[in-house]
């Protein structure tokens, strides 16, 4: 079974109004003087990383993609748009047939970018790419900074598992997006089921306060918990007084209780106060699991303690003080006339204010040192030099209106991965700096 292919609650019959309302009456004027029908390449960058973070991290291209297949205009859809008066009939007219027939270019998901890095290129008339500006960037600039954000608590746990576990502090439909870029940026598994069941993410909990202060004693929760789930589970242990429940929880499932969650206080004390206590009780295997408003600055501060996985919520879901990329999507290059065979001419925004951006149609490479480590994210126009044809980014995601790259999580995983230990060894660093790469443009 392929939950994907269920039309689960998580997900939405129609992603056509996930759009701005001026999408649409820029499509009625385009219609209106005959523009709508220009060959136009839309390209999705950011000016620059959220501050002080080295690198970004490609997430929710998936996503996009079953955005883009699902834009359609039904019924319903077209009737609030003529009860409004959104636009006008020659417009509803065409939106009812609206089905995206361009080709969609971008980084592979899981890949790392950089400021202008051309992360998705959208090609097609300036009707059908326009409408999509909306969705495309809402899904990127969400789950990229989770993404983010993941990859920098993975970093600094070091190897050890890490629990996404926000599901309470966002949205519940953004919580299962957050679920999945997560895992793509490090995380092992969620408490979230939704995600579990719609991307097939490792799910995992036991029990929380309530639960044992439902009962008369801890020794009761305890009990009942351990008869219930088998001596593997994990005991809570900081309702009342810690020391004296990991007592009450080795002497209840013995030496081979599974491992210990601690919620509260001072995190590092506390750590290797019940790992010796643990020890000294023969429970040497029983591992330890903090959880308690992390993020990947207080994770790093627990390198040194007898940690064996961290729970992690508010700070994730929440792109660790970063919930955006600040992507854009702009139009770079737009055909003379609507002809088929009209050459492309580049465009862009001119700003006083730091606004702008490049024209022309773009390809990206990473330039290598001499060690295999990257060295400049490289982006141009026209041909790319032969020395980079190798190290090209982007690949297609959307040829002639079909999906092309759809691929399992576990691949996306992998090669965040691969990308993150490709970079300098200072992308890890969580002090401050600018982008760990430069951009140069040819």
């Amino acid at each position: 079974m392929n939950p994907a292919d269920l039309g689960l609650p998580v997900d939405v019959p129609s992603t056509a109004l996930f759009t701005d309302h001026y999408e649409l009456t820029m499509l009625q004027a385009a219609l209106a003087n005959g523009t709508a029908d220009r060959r136009s390449v839309f390209e999705v960058f950011t000016r620059r990383l959220p501050e002080g973070r080295r690198y970004g991290v490609v997430a929710g291209t998936g996503r996009v993609l079953d955005a883009v297949e699902n834009f359609r205009f039904d019924g319903a859809v077209l009737e609030f748009l003529r009860e409004r008066a959104v636009v006008d009939m020659r417009t509803l007219d065409w939106l009812s047939s609206y089905r995206f027939s361009g080709d969609i270019w971008g980084y592979p998901e899981g890949e790392v970018y950089f400021p202008g890095s051309p992360i998705m290129r959208v090609e097609g008339s300036f009707a059908e790419c326009v409408l999509l500006e909306t969705v495309i960037l809402s899904i990127l600039n969400h789950d990229s900074a989770i993404a983010a954000a993941a990859s920098r608590m993975a970093s600094a746990a070091g190897g050890r598992p890490l629990i996404e576990m926000g599901a309470r502090r966002t949205h519940e439909l953004a919580a299962v997006a957050a679920s999945r870029a997560a895992y793509v940026g490090g995380f092992t598994s969620t408490s979230d089921l939704a995600a579990g069941f719609r991307y097939g993410i490792p799910t995992v909990g036991t029990s929380a306060h309530a639960f044992t202060l439902l009962h008369d004693t801890e020794r009761d929760a305890f009990t009942a918990q351990v008869a219930s789930l088998g001596s593997g589970t994990t005991l809570l242990v900081d309702t009342y007084d810690v020391a004296e429940a990991v007592r009450t929880a080795v002497e209840i499932a013995g030496t081979g209780l599974g491992a210990v969650r601690i919620d509260s206080g001072d995190l590092l004390l506390v750590a290797h106060r019940v790992r010796q206590q643990l020890d000294e009780l023969g429970a040497e295997q029983t591992r330890i699991v903090v959880t308690s408003d992390l993020d990947e600055y207080a994770i790093a501060s627990l390198a040194a303690a007898p940690v064996d996985a961290y729970g992690v919520g508010t700070q994730l879901v929440t792109g660790s003080g970063h919930p955006t990329c600040s992507m854009v999507y702009k139009l770079v290059a737009r055909a003379e006339s609507a002809d088929p065979k009209a050459p492309l001419v580049p465009v862009a925004k001119k700003s006083a204010s730091g606004k702008t951006s490049i024209g022309g149609r773009k390809w990206a490479a990473r330039r290598l040192d001499a060690d295999g480590v990257a060295e400049a994210e490289v982006v141009g126009t026209g041909a790319v030099p032969a020395g980079l044809a190798g190290q090209q980014l982007l690949v297609p995601l959307v040829k002639g209106g079909e999906v092309v790259a759809r691929e399992p999580l576990d691949a996306v995983r992998e090669r965040h991965v691969r990308a993150r230990s490709g970079l300098p060894l200072s992308a890890t660093q969580l002090s401050r700096g600018e982008a760990v790469i430069p951009t140069e443009y040819v």
